[in-house]
């Protein structure tokens, strides 16, 4: 069996430039995701650790659709179901901005939400009862407790979990190529097209996926050991 593999005819001129271009999409799109799941994961993990029974029981069902349905469905349902109950010039306007992306990153962000709401909610259970009674023994509200004494602490106890799901997230990026959004994978399936060399082009997107994955997680191995709590395992 001859391969006759020609890394070079991949990556030189605009074949290369679409391979970077697609690299910078993904990792825009990761960060665009992440940011959505820290953010509402944050404020589910406090919900549902409320005591507050709708709060909670909103929380379980959000929970549960998003880490039950496969992204890849709910990335299809945001892009196809859903704008189709907005108004005409609602649609219109967001595909002015680049629709593909920005519903990927709703999509993306939700789901990964739900997973980061546990990573949370199990740091939050991890830090004692007593805390939280002596600060609102202190007169701190409930929202202040959970800002200044116990989120922070939770935070770093979930740490490692939530850089797992962080590399998840990263990989999962490559899901968004079902509808359009032209990052590595879908540069990837361009390149394929255009030069015939599927070896190579597989090869090298999945060096850059493998490369960058493990840099995310030595990074989060080195957070995880600076801001662990002493005391803890």
């Amino acid at each position: 069996m001859n391969l006759n593999l020609n890394f070079a005819a991949v990556l030189q001129g605009q074949y290369a430039d679409l391979l970077v271009k697609g690299l910078l999409l993904t990792l825009e799109l990761t960060v665009a995701s992440w940011l959505v799941a820290m953010l509402l994961g944050t404020l589910l993990a406090t919900m549902r650790m409320s005591g507050h029974r709708l709060a909670m029981g909103i929380v379980s069902c959000f929970v549960a659709y998003h880490r039950n349905v496969p992204m890849l469905v709910q990335i299809m349902m945001w892009y196809f179901a859903l704008p189709s109950l907005l108004p005409d010039e609602a649609q219109m306007w967001i595909n002015q901005f680049n629709g593909e992306f920005l519903y990927s990153v709703i999509a993306i962000g939700l789901c990964m939400a739900a997973y980061v709401s546990e990573d949370i909610r199990s740091g939050l259970r991890a830090i004692p009862a007593g805390q939280f009674e002596a600060s609102r023994a202190l007169g701190l509200s409930y929202l202040r407790t959970m800002r200044f004494v116990i989120l922070p602490q939770a935070l770093r106890i979930a740490v490692p979990p939530l850089i797992n799901h962080t590399v998840l997230l990263f990989k999962n990026t490559s899901l968004a190529m079902a509808i359009g959004v032209a990052e590595l994978t879908y540069a990837t399936r361009q390149l394929e097209n255009y030069t015939f060399r599927t070896f190579e082009a597989y090869l090298i997107a999945s060096v850059g996926y493998l490369a960058l994955s493990l840099a995310l997680m030595a990074a989060g191995e080195a957070i995880s050991r600076h801001y662990k709590i002493p005391g803890s395992r």
